[in-house]
């Protein structure tokens, strides 16, 4: 790509785009570095003020495959407020039409809604971009709505490890069965079979402390809880902790993000109480287990009960767990120190500490799941 002075609006489109590649990652498309940076180099050729040119731009750098494509459409929906992809519009309304719709009514911008204008379209992704990096408990219901459909098109990733089964492999051990029936087979030794250790998803336990601290951020931890369900389904467990502990993995199956939350809402009988963690985390290691799993503890860590029983908890669950990642909403900000019993206690077992309070903040965790 040509040099660009200061100040040019192509500096500004750059960063937009590869917000929307950002994006596209996480919705499963395959939109990797190389393919951004051919988006990139089309700027040079590309009328940026055409958003139907923008749009066919992406689709033929950033798609990989045909299954691409419905995501695409529906994450350029989503992210620019575009005219294709009619299909998504009735589940993702576009970001800007409510931050539109606002400033029509401050008299900011009379009589605009984004689609007369050509240069909307980088302004549209600018705000969506802002949206993404917000708390959500600071957020208008229309916003939050809106995060709440970003995160329904999250695709999570998931680490892997060795399972006990082998698979078929070019390379490896020798697969002596395998080549034995395939010589009975043809009547000669055709060639040697191997074999090698299959792999699996790594499974993650997931404690969302639904007390009545966390009520600003229950529901969309719910929500990134059911795409994680949904991605995958066997490798995931999600409990509910506050004065109880409430297994809530079948309700979160329900494909439908809204179903799936109408039916926790009624699985859970401790919303906006105290929170137990330590005798709740007691109850788990009694019932259940997280070995080999990451365990994903999402609290402030405003523990009602003994601080010194949550760590003796924490200690046995941490010889358990592969990792254990602690998500804490005030993380998110720069001045947030884990001064509370909770914290103070967990700390010595953590293997990650995070922020969990937007929806960037979400996509650096399903990152950090798929990398652990």
């Amino acid at each position: 790509m040509a040099d660009r002075g200061a100040g040019d609006p192509l500096e500004g489109l750059a960063a937009t785009l590869t917000g929307f590649a950002r994006t596209l990652r996480a919705a499963g498309v395959g939109a990797d570095h190389d393919r951004t940076r051919s988006l990139l180099a089309a700027l040079d050729h590309l009328d940026v003020t055409d958003r139907a040119g923008l749009y066919w731009a992406g689709r033929a750098t950033l798609c990989a495959t045909p299954d691409d494509l419905p995501r695409y459409d529906r994450c350029f929906a989503a992210y620019f407020g575009g005219q294709r992809a009619t299909l998504a519009r009735a589940a993702v309304t576009s970001v800007t039409r409510h931050l539109a719709a606002r400033e029509d009514a401050d008299g900011q911008e009379e009589g605009r809604d984004g689609r007369d204008d050509p240069s909307a379209a980088p302004a549209t992704a600018s705000r969506a971009e802002i949206l993404r990096h917000r708390d959500v408990a600071r957020l208008t219901e229309a916003e939050r709505a809106e995060v709440h459909r970003m995160l329904a098109l999250l695709r999570t990733g998931r680490a892997r490890r060795r399972s006990r089964r082998f698979a078929e492999a070019p390379r490896g051990a020798l697969d002596r069965r395998r080549t034995i029936r395939e010589a009975l087979r043809t009547g000669e030794v055709a060639g040697l079979r191997h074999r090698r250790h299959a792999t699996r998803p790594r499974a993650v336990v997931l404690f969302v402390d639904v007390s009545g601290s966390m009520a600003p951020y229950a529901e969309t931890l719910l929500r990134f809880a059911h795409a994680l369900v949904r991605s995958e389904p066997r490798a995931t467990r999600v409990y509910s902790v506050g004065t109880r502990l409430t297994p809530i993995t079948a309700e979160l199956r329900h494909r439908d993000p809204g179903t799936a939350l109408d039916e926790v809402s009624r699985a859970i009988p401790d919303w906006s109480g105290g929170t137990r963690l330590g005798a709740e985390l007691k109850e788990f290691l009694a019932r259940f287990s997280a070995r080999g799993a990451i365990v994903v503890i999402a609290s402030d860590g405003w523990e009602r009960g003994d601080p010194g029983l949550l760590a003796t908890q924490l200690a046995r669950l941490s010889r358990q767990a592969y990792r254990m990642i602690w998500v804490n909403p005030h993380k998110g900000y720069e001045d947030y120190q884990p001064l509370t019993g909770g914290m103070r206690a967990a700390l010595p077992y953590l293997d990650d500490l995070v922020a969990g309070h937007s929806l960037a903040a979400f996509e650096r965790l399903s990152e950090r799941l798929a990398h652990a």
